[in-house]
């Protein structure tokens, strides 16, 4: 997803990028970013809103396996819970 004006949607100053049921929030050349995928929703109104949010902190180092990429893992109720989480994995993972 992208601004009219050619940037991405930010979120606590974070580009936050969906490709269909993922999302993925940091900068992609930073040690690591988060991946989010909706594994279920549910209908509120005439909208379908994530209820189940699988999170992950992955190491974006090429050389690392991809067993060792997934740093941490957590699956939580809604989409503001895991972006909630995402914010501070990613914030505390960057800051060492």
């Amino acid at each position: 997803m992208s601004s009219k004006n050619g940037q991405f949607l930010t979120y606590k100053g974070k580009p936050l990028v969906r490709n269909g049921n993922t999302l993925y929030y940091g900068e992609p050349s930073e040690r690591y970013v988060i991946m989010m995928q909706i594994n279920a929703t549910k209908p509120v109104g005439d909208t379908e809103i994530a209820s189940k949010v699988s999170v992950q902190l992955l190491n974006t180092d090429p050389d690392v396996s991809a067993r060792e990429r997934i740093v941490k893992s957590s699956e939580k109720k809604g989409l503001y819970a895991a972006m909630d989480i995402a914010e501070i994995w990613l914030s505390r993972a960057l800051a060492n």
